[in-house]
């Protein structure tokens, strides 16, 4: 499984209201957890159907950096001229590369499409989030080294 599939599985996963999905496959197991309140499905799913559904991909040696989250304008009345980035994925937000490294960006920082803002770890893997965006960092919305959840509001942006 690559990572597009992976973050196509969470993406259904948060829609369908499902609290936990495991798949396992000869080489590979993943669980994703939601903290929705559960939801009960009782479904038999014959053990060929995942592998049918997803073709078996060896997992990459070096981390991949997904694309970066789509920003969206926030719905807030006073914040409604700022630009909300938001997490592609579940997983540990981080602002720097490591704990004795510069953080990413401050707020107050300019900042231009490609420059990386913070990294989300996810499965051991380190992914680099970039901006898609030009403007001012406004505010940090999460802390260092906390989980979080797919499509989460990282940073609010002002458009340059």
């Amino acid at each position: 499984m690559d990572i597009k599939q992976i973050q196509e599985l969470i993406k259904f996963v948060h829609k369908s209201g499902v609290n936990e999905v495991s798949i396992e496959e000869k080489d590979f197991k993943i669980t994703i957890k939601t903290n929705q309140a559960p939801t009960v499905v009782n479904a038999t799913i014959p053990a060929a159907a995942p592998v049918a559904m997803a073709p078996q991909v060896a997992a990459p040696a070096a981390p991949i950096a997904p694309a970066p989250a789509a920003p969206v304008a926030n719905p807030a009345a006073d914040e409604s001229n700022y630009i909300t980035v938001k997490s592609p994925m579940i997983g540990t937000f981080y602002r720097s590369s490591s704990p004795d490294k510069p953080v990413f960006v401050n707020v107050g920082d300019e900042i231009k499409p490609g420059q990386v803002l913070c990294i989300v770890e996810a499965m051991k893997l380190f992914n680099e989030i970039e901006s898609e965006v030009s403007g001012r960092i406004v505010k940090v919305l999460v802390d260092n080294a906390s989980p979080i959840e797919y499509d989460q509001p990282l940073f609010l942006v002002e458009p340059a």
